[in-house]
C-alpha cells in the first residue's frame, strides 16, 4: 500500500475507532485504488492493516452509514415487490435514493478532512441497486429518458415509483362542427360542476381530446392524458383533408408496449362520424414542442363559404387574388386571451368559385397563424386587406373547413 493511502486509512480508522464498513472505507479511495468495487477496496485496505498489526477492528455500526448497506438486499426485494404489485411494464429504469442527512454530513466531514475527491454514498447505492435489478429483471438502466424512476428511501424504508409518460403522434380529422379540440372548463363554476354545465364542469360534452384519449388511457392503464395539437381550429370549423398533427401524452402508463394499430381502430370505432385518427406512432418527448413551434414553413389550406351583403360585379372577384401580405391586429373575438399586436402573414394562393349572386367559396392556401374569418370580414379594419375591403361590401364567413395542415 502506498504510504499516503496507508496514512489516511490509519487516520480514518482512528477517527472512527475502526467502526467503518468496508464499502465506506473503500469509497474513500475509489479514485486512487484500482478494483472492481468499493467493497473489495475496503476489504483490501482492512486486510493490509491486519497484516501489519495496525488494524483497529470494527466493533459497532459504521460511523458513516450506520451499516446501511446491510439493508441493501432487503430494499432491493421491496423494489421488486412494488413493481410486481403495481404491475408496471417497462424496458428501462433509473434508481434514485434518499438517506438520512446525518449520513451525508458525516461522509462529507471525512472526505473534506482528508481532501478526498470521490463519489458520495448515494451514487454507490444507486449503482449497486441498479446493477442487481438489471440482472434480476433483465432491464436496462437508462439515465437520460427512463421509462420508470424508482426512489428508494432508506430512512423510511419505502419505495416510490415515477412512471414517465409515453408520447404518441397521430393526425385527427374532425368531421362535424360543434366540438372543441380540448376541454373547456365551465365559465361559471370553473370546472367544479354546477347546474349550468349539468355538473360536468365542462362547457361542451365532448372534445376531440376526450374522444381520442379515453381508449388510449384505458389500454395503457394510465392516469390521464394531455393533448398537444399543431394549432387548433374553432369549434364551428371542421378539420378535413389529411387531418391535423397532434401528440398525445399519456401520463403514468403501466403498459407502454401498446398495439397502436388496434388502438387506432378502437378510437375510430367509438368516435365514428365525429373524429377520425390515422398514422399513430410513438415519438420522443421533444416532438410535442416541435409541433407547437410556429414556423414560416408551416402552411394551411382552408375552404370558406362567404356571404356578401351586396352583389358584386364578377370582374371584381379576380382582384381577390391580389391579396398577398396580410396585416392583422389581434382579432376582437380572441383579444381577451391573446396579446394585442399586429401579425403579418402571407397568402400563397387564393382561388374562388361563385355559388350564387351573394355567395362565394374561397380556397385559401396561407401561412400558419392567419385568421381566416377576420381576413374575410375585415374585423373593423383590424385585418388589412380583407375580402370586404377588396370587394367593397361587407363579407362574412358562414362556414369554414381546414383542408390541410402542413408542419
Amino acid at each position: 500500500m502506498e504510504l499516503q493511502i496507508k496514512d489516511i486509512t490509519l487516520e480514518i480508522m482512528e477517527l472512527t475507532n475502526g467502526n467503518i464498513c468496508n464499502r465506506c472505507l473503500g469509497r474513500s479511495f475509489s479514485k486512487t485504488i484500482a478494483g472492481p468495487g468499493n467493497l473489495i477496496r475496503g476489504e483490501y485496505l482492512r486486510k493490509t492493516l491486519e497484516d501489519t498489526n495496525e488494524n483497529n477492528p470494527k466493533s459497532s455500526e459504521c460511523y458513516i452509514c450506520n451499516d446501511l448497506f446491510d439493508d441493501l438486499d432487503n430494499m432491493i426485494e421491496k423494489v421488486i415487490e412494488v413493481i410486481k404489485t403495481e404491475d408496471i411494464h417497462f424496458s428501462n429504469f433509473l434508481i434514485g435514493c434518499r438517506v438520512d442527512p446525518d449520513i451525508i454530513e458525516r461522509e462529507e466531514y471525512i472526505h473534506n478532512k482528508f481532501e478526498l475527491d470521490v463519489e458520495n454514498i448515494k451514487k454507490e447505492l444507486n449503482r449497486e441497486i441498479g446493477k442487481e435489478l438489471s440482472l434480476r429483471l433483465s432491464k436496462e438502466v437508462e439515465f437520460d429518458n427512463p421509462n420508470l424512476v424508482l426512489m428508494v428511501d432508506f430512512k423510511k424504508g419505502t419505495v416510490e415509483t415515477q412512471i414517465n409518460p409515453i408520447f404518441i403522434e397521430s393526425r385527427y380529422r374532425k368531421l362535424i362542427r360543434g366540438i372543441p379540440q380540448t376541454k373547456w372548463p365551465c365559465s361559471k363554476c370553473k370546472g367544479r360542476g354546477c347546474e349550468r354545465c349539468n355538473y360536468t364542469g365542462k362547457m361542451y360534452p365532448e372534445t376531440v381530446e376526450e374522444l381520442i384519449s379515453e381508449d388510449a388511457i384505458k389500454v395503457a392503464k394510465g392516469t390521464g392524458a394531455k393533448f398537444h395539437g399543431a394549432g387548433r381550429e374553432d369549434i364551428d370549423v371542421r378539420m378535413l383533408g389529411t387531418g391535423r398533427t397532434f401528440v398525445l401524452e399519456i401520463k403514468e402508463p403501466k403498459i407502454r408496449d401498446i398495439n397502436l394499430k388496434d388502438l387506432e381502430e378502437s378510437v375510430n370505432k367509438h368516435a365514428a362520424g365525429k373524429v377520425e385518427i390515422s398514422e399513430m406512432k410513438f415519438v420522443a418527448k421533444n416532438r410535442r414542442a416541435e409541433i407547437k413551434e410556429s414556423s414560416r414553413d408551416t402552411y394551411k389550406v382552408y375552404k370558406a363559404t362567404v356571404e356578401l351583403e351586396n352583389e358584386v360585379d364578377p370582374s371584381q372577384l379576380d382582384s381577390l387574388k391580389s391579396m398577398k401580405i396580410i396585416n392583422q391586429r389581434t382579432p376582437i373575438r380572441v383579444s381577451h386571451r391573446r396579446a394585442d399586436k399586429i401579425r403579418t402573414r402571407e397568402i400563397k394562393k387564393l382561388e374562388y368559385k361563385k355559388l350564387d349572386s351573394k355567395m362565394l367559396e374561397l380556397l385559401i392556401e396561407c401561412e400558419g397563424g392567419l385568421y381566416i374569418k377576420e381576413l374575410i370580414s375585415g374585423d373593423e379594419n383590424r385585418s388589412k386587406p380583407s375580402v370586404s375591403e377588396i370587394l367593397g361590401t361587407s363579407a362574412r364567413c358562414v362556414q369554414l373547413d381546414v383542408m390541410h395542415v402542413n408542419i
